[in-house]
């Protein structure tokens, strides 16, 4: 097996420009939640009508995500993301108008938002179907890793400038700001150049025939069946704890502002994660990264039995940050180099469809559950769940078998 070099992967330009592309809609992107909340608060102080505008986003990006996989599968992806980042620039740019001249109204800021999220649903399949696209099979794995690493750079750069940006200039120019990156990263979408994964002659077939094809590749594969499965439960359970729970928690110990330092060495361990996975050089890789999942679990137990030691959460938020990191390269190689490029996107989106659902259901499902058996069994069962569900995965053969056989790559 030839060694390649963790940097590779820029020696290519559809991969700088898409990197730089989606690092700079990201960095926009976690801007906008930030600029976003203060608007609609400013205009009206209700937490409901928040509520309203944001899960109009959310609900738009899951009617709409399998379509997106279609769309990305039948058209250059490069130019359904052009498609996607012009129209959320323009909404985007919409929004930030309104709120600066004072004519915004939560009706148009939830029509708005709503077509927002199609946008999104547009651009998430398509971005992780592009990407095996720009580099040789050869290093794929650095390409994920990179990507990963600027994927995480630009949502804490965002975050942290997007406080900043609202306190100084007004939530409305921050949602300006997002528009611009939007328009940015379109830019950078149109220079990338990859060949097509689709013959140009193949005739158009209905969108619901698409969607089965999609649907059979996803189910003829037992380890993608298995893993889906799994980390929707693992993303529903981590991520209400995390976002739900754990606030409350720190609430009643560590106070917000070491919260946030515990969140920061989660987003920190993710690109730690990243680069570990870059450098991995295992067979079953795929195994690896399910069983780095493990890591989730300290994070669980430090909530539930020492909330009050803040470096043993922060260790723990370490950890399961790598954790993800670790394992989103291993998935997504994984499934570059096993599913055929034609369908990848569609595939994509059944993944990320169990997702988007799992994620908010945790979120809702927490504080019930902590009012019922109380936050510290909650926290523990959230550990016995994870545990359960990763030893699970671990243990099936489909997961177990599956190869990562990395190819010598050759520079352009």
């Amino acid at each position: 097996m030839t060694d390649v070099g963790s940097l590779a992967p820029l020696r290519y330009a559809p991969f700088r420009w898409l990197v730089a592309g989606r690092a700079v809609s990201v960095f926009g992107s976690s801007i906008a939640p930030i600029a976003l909340g203060f608007a609609v608060l400013d205009l009206t102080g209700s937490v409901s009508d928040l509520g309203v505008v944001v899960g109009a986003r959310a609900l738009a990006t899951l009617v709409f995500v399998l379509a997106g996989g279609v769309i990305a599968d039948r058209v250059p992806r490069h130019l359904v993301m052009v498609m996607a980042g012009t129209l959320a620039a323009v909404t985007q740019a919409i929004v930030a108008g309104l709120i600066i001249t004072g004519t915004a109204t939560i009706p148009l800021l939830v029509t708005l938002a709503f077509v927002n999220g199609m946008a999104g649903a547009l651009a998430i399949p398509a971005a992780a179907a592009l990407l095996p696209q720009t580099v040789p099979p050869g290093i794929r794995q650095q390409a994920n890793g990179l990507s990963r690493l600027g994927f995480n750079g630009g949502m804490v750069s965002g975050s942290a400038a997007g406080g900043v940006l609202v306190t100084l200039s007004g939530p409305g120019w921050g949602l300006a700001v997002n528009a611009a990156t939007f328009t940015a990263a379109a830019v950078c979408f149109a220079l990338v150049r990859v060949a097509a994964t689709r013959d140009k002659g193949a005739p158009s077939r209905h969108v619901l025939r698409e969607l089965r094809e999609g649907w059979t590749e996803f189910v003829s594969h037992s380890w993608l069946r298995v893993v889906v499965g799994a980390s929707m439960i693992i993303n529903a359970v981590f991520y209400g704890a995390l976002t739900v729970l754990g606030p409350a928690v720190a609430d009643q110990t560590i106070g917000r502002s070491a919260w946030g330092l515990v969140l920061a060495a989660w987003a920190a361990g993710m690109a730690l994660g990243a680069v570990i996975a870059m450098r991995l050089r295992v067979r079953r890789f795929l195994l690896a990264g399910v069983a780095s999942m493990f890591l989730n679990v300290p994070l669980m137990l430090s909530l539930a039995l020492a909330p009050q030691v803040l470096m043993l959460l922060a260790a723990a938020a370490l950890l399961a940050g790598i954790a993800f990191g670790q394992f989103g390269v291993a998935w997504e190689t994984t499934m570059q180099q096993h599913i055929p490029p034609d369908k990848l996107a569609r595939v994509y989106s059944y993944d990320l469809l169990g997702g988007l659902m799992a994620m908010p259901a945790g979120q809702v499902a927490a504080g019930p559950v902590a009012q019922a058996v109380g936050t510290e069994s909650a926290l523990l069962c959230a550990a016995g769940i994870l545990a359960l569900t990763v030893g699970a995965m671990v243990a099936h053969n489909g997961v177990r078998r599956v190869e990562h056989r990395p190819l010598a790559s050759t520079a352009q």
